[in-house]
């Protein structure tokens, strides 16, 4: 098998696990699921990943390293941008913390998500707000805008589901500002 061969197995196995990981979350994924999925052996799986572990965390790695770049007034319409309406095809529609909620019974998958969103989300927030409780602003903040995926997302809720961008931004600003105690724009430039 060629090197061009491996890197499409590899990546065939790394859709077909975000995709499943997303859908059923990881206890009720299998690595023969994810094999048969991707249309190769199981054996495949270890020999690319070591483990099924490894490839969940590899799968499930995608917040965007762009998200913190840019005017700190426009960060929470970034935000936005990237939990609400990025597009997450490759999750089957849903933002890879969703896939990683779904197997939240694990303390290790707990602990990455911690991580993740408190490193990532809230750690900018924190340092955008003003006031002694900016933590808890911050994470009040994040869990809303984390909901508003949710419900748009997963649940679909219908008037969430139908909204755009230029529909949440007067809402989504308006709230930033009330919680973080400064203004924020509510989109960003396309």
């Amino acid at each position: 098998m060629g090197k061009r061969d491996r890197e499409a197995t590899r990546a065939r196995l790394l859709e077909a696990a975000r995709l499943r990981f997303a859908r059923e979350g990881y206890d009720a994924t299998s690595v023969r699921d994810i094999a048969g999925d991707a249309g190769v052996d199981a054996g495949l799986i270890f020999r690319y990943f070591g483990n099924k572990k490894r490839l969940f965390d590899e799968a499930t790695a995608d917040i965007p390293a762009d998200l913190l770049d840019g005017p700190e007034e426009e960060l929470v319409a970034r935000m936005v941008r990237s939990v609400v309406f990025a597009d997450w095809t490759r999750y089957g529609g849903e933002h890879p913390l969703v896939a990683m909620l779904r197997s939240s019974a694990h303390e290790d998958t707990r602990q990455r998500i911690r991580e993740e969103v408190c490193s990532t989300y809230v750690s900018a927030l924190e340092n955008l707000a003003e006031g002694d409780d900016a933590g808890l602003r911050a994470e009040l903040l994040s869990a809303w805008l984390v909901g508003i995926g949710i419900l748009r997302s997963v649940v679909a809720t219908p008037a969430l589901a139908k909204a755009d961008l230029d529909d949440l931004a007067p809402h989504v600003a308006a709230v930033a500002e009330g919680l973080l105690g400064r203004p924020m724009s509510g989109t960003t430039e396309a």
